[in-house]
């Protein structure tokens, strides 16, 4: 079972972003540090760019962020690259002869939605400033451990 990681590679892809303001921004430099494939950066990126989160100019490898860090919120993020898909995801493949395939599934719908809802309340709380914030801080302290 495949899981989506847009929300995670659109994270790095703004990180990378501003963490690097003076180094290649090519999607290929960006695809190299999220170890995958140009063509999926290319298609994160526009999708940033559609949701105003970046800005770029085609033929100039200089994408920047077009908001604060401190207002871009993970839920943003989220949107811009997942829609309105949601986290959770119901098996539809059961048994549709069984009342037990039927309705475990409606019934555990409620729930996916209300966790949803609450992932959602919590994403607009934690913002990309955070985020890299919290990178310093780990790599702060893994500098100091020595190997």
């Amino acid at each position: 079972m495949k899981y989506s990681t847009k929300l995670s590679d659109a994270v790095h892809i703004l990180a990378f972003i501003v963490l690097n303001p003076n180094g290649s921004l090519t999607s290929d430099s960006i695809a190299e540090s999220v170890h995958t494939n140009p063509g999926c950066v290319r298609q994160l990126m526009s999708s940033l760019r559609r949701a105003g989160l970046i800005s770029s100019v085609k033929g100039h490898p200089k994408p920047s962020l077009t908001k604060e860090l401190s207002t871009i919120t993970l839920l943003d993020i989220y949107r811009a690259v997942e829609r309105e898909k949601p986290l959770l995801h119901l098996d539809t493949h059961t048994n549709p002869e069984c009342g037990v395939g039927i309705y475990i599934q409606l019934s555990l719908q409620d729930f996916f939605d209300q966790i949803q809802e609450k992932a959602e309340e919590e994403m607009k709380s934690i913002t990309l400033q955070d985020i890299l914030d919290r990178y310093q801080k780990k790599t702060v302290h893994l500098s100091k451990i020595s190997f």
